[in-house]
């Protein structure tokens, strides 16, 4: 598994080139000092779970320990998929209105940034792809990762969209169905959080075939859904301490597994009171949601939920072949995530 720290000692070398290259630009120091905090800010204090598992990928498929030169790519596809990240976290911040994020307060938030933070974001995925015609224009897959990362981008994007309109008050809540919830969770979380690092691996290293790429989505795509649920359990029912955020779910009127699942289970009485508090703002209004949830046993039926999807996401693993190297991989994806408290 990749150190930590030698992948986050990569940053440092991009964050220099990146430096280098608006000097070359002529950009004023004031906007590269600003650039630099923005980038600086946004990536190095995330768990980095998608960067690493990129360079994880790229090790168990090698079968051996990378050359100084494969870690350096590996880590430099890994923060890329960092800064895309980034990149939607912050307009997710704002968009969904939020106070903090890992604990701190968010970069929009901060009285120097304000919505400048729009283009920040914008920034930060600009940045993806002058890394990657940088480092690997030579490539043999250079075109497979470029159009790899336009999909990621436009699923991520169409989910953005998705989770946006649901959260439009005046829609109501008979449009927040199994089906558009699966639709949000796979496009805007699970396609670029689970599909996208193991698929870099498997360009970088010339393994993206279509028998491969399959089996990724086939897997990894449900297990994407299985994360979001997480955090939308974890939202509600989560320890802010631990997670770093206090929730909002209800608030913004978001399409959550547990609003899907409260709507499938309520009485015609609970119903209303669903249809009146969920999206307003104000204590009463958050607890009365929050009572039905309560009411209805949502959390056990999480739990329940929870132990499921593991358990079926073990057996698609374990049926397996370890020919190619994707069964460790993706055992090690499970193994992240399974029963998460933040």
């Amino acid at each position: 598994m990749a150190n930590h720290e030698n992948f986050k000692s990569v940053l440092e070398v991009l964050a220099n080139e990146i430096q280098e290259d608006l000097s070359e630009r002529k950009a004023p120091s004031a906007i590269r000092d600003r650039l630099q905090q923005c980038l600086l800010a946004n990536t190095k204090d995330g768990k980095l779970n998608r960067g690493l598992t990129v360079v994880d990928t790229g090790c168990t498929l090698l079968q051996r320990p990378p050359t100084p030169a494969e870690f350096q790519d590996l880590s430099i596809l890994g923060w890329m998929v960092e800064m895309f990240q980034a990149s939607y976290l912050v307009s997710d911040d704002i968009m969904d209105n939020s106070e903090y994020r890992r604990g701190k307060l968010c970069w929009y938030r901060r009285d120097e940034v304000g919505l400048t933070a729009i283009n920040d974001a914008a920034f930060l995925k600009s940045l993806m792809f002058s890394l990657l015609k940088k480092h690997f224009q030579h490539h043999a897959e250079y075109v497979g990762i470029l159009e790899l990362l336009n999909e990621a981008s436009h699923r991520t994007e169409l989910g953005q969209l998705s989770d946006a309109d649901m959260a439009v008050k005046a829609r109501g809540l008979d449009q927040m169905t199994v089906e558009a919830y699966s639709f949000i969770a796979r496009n805007k979380t699970a396609f670029y959080s689970f599909y996208l690092p193991i698929a870099l691996a498997l360009h970088y290293l010339r393994l993206a075939n279509e028998s491969n790429l399959k089996q990724v989505k086939t897997i990894m795509l449900p297990m994407g859904e299985y994360f979001q649920v997480q955090d939308d359990y974890l939202d509600c029912f989560g320890d802010p301490s631990v997670t770093g955020k206090v929730g909002t779910d209800i608030e913004d009127h978001k399409c959550t597994w547990l609003i899907v699942r409260a709507l499938t289970l309520c009485s015609a009485e609970q119903r209303q009171v669903l249809d009146f508090s969920y999206g307003r703002q104000g204590p009463v209004h958050d607890t009365a949601v929050r009572t039905i949830f309560h009411d209805l046993g949502l959390e056990k039926l999480y739990r329940e939920y929870e132990e499921e999807m593991v358990h079926e996401s073990q057996k698609a693993i374990d049926r397996l072949s370890e020919q190619n190297g994707l069964k460790d991989v993706f055992q090690g994806a499970l193994e992240k995530i399974a029963r998460r408290d933040k």
